[in-house]
């Protein structure tokens, strides 16, 4: 693994762990040229995802940036990092056993919806006003309605 100080070939690994629930290897590493310390994360990947754009456009799928935008959607909220790493982990699994290599933006967005609903109403309502690119104030009475209607067939369900 490069050094990202000195861009040295030879680091040496310190120290190797599980995280991400076992479906990742954190490995602290030190540069022995600078002496330098960063952190590497080692994951499975059953195979290489695309993602098709509605504009037709093919990019390869970033699970960074799918990270980055569901921390997005739950800045300022109380929602565990971890719980959204494994939120996160979850869509991938999801994605790369499916047996296809291209996904859409609509499939990735439709699991986000879902994983956000389960981790943070606000977060789910931010992430919907962009997904479904709201226009006027009424697209957002709409999904409230939506979490509503849900909590209400939870509590019926519940007596």
């Amino acid at each position: 693994m490069r050094c990202p100080y000195c861009q040295s070939e030879d680091t040496q690994v310190k120290d190797s762990r599980p995280a991400e629930d076992g479906a990742a290897i954190r490995r602290r590493r030190v540069c022995p040229d600078c002496g330098g310390r960063f952190t590497t994360f080692e994951r499975v990947q059953l195979r290489d995802l695309v993602v098709v754009k509605k504009s037709g456009r093919k990019v390869p799928f970033s699970r960074d940036k799918l990270l980055r935008s569901m921390e997005i959607a739950c800045r300022k909220r109380n929602v565990d990092p971890e719980r959204i790493d494994r939120a996160v982990t979850g869509i991938v699994r999801q994605l790369e056993s499916s047996g296809e290599t291209e996904v859409t933006t609509g499939e990735i967005g439709r699991l986000v919806m879902e994983a956000l609903k389960a981790l943070d109403d606000v977060a789910y309502v931010r992430f919907a006003s962009v997904y479904r690119n709201f226009r006027e104030a009424k697209d957002f009475h709409d999904v409230l309605g939506e979490l509503k209607g849900e909590d209400e067939e939870e509590q019926h369900g519940e007596q």
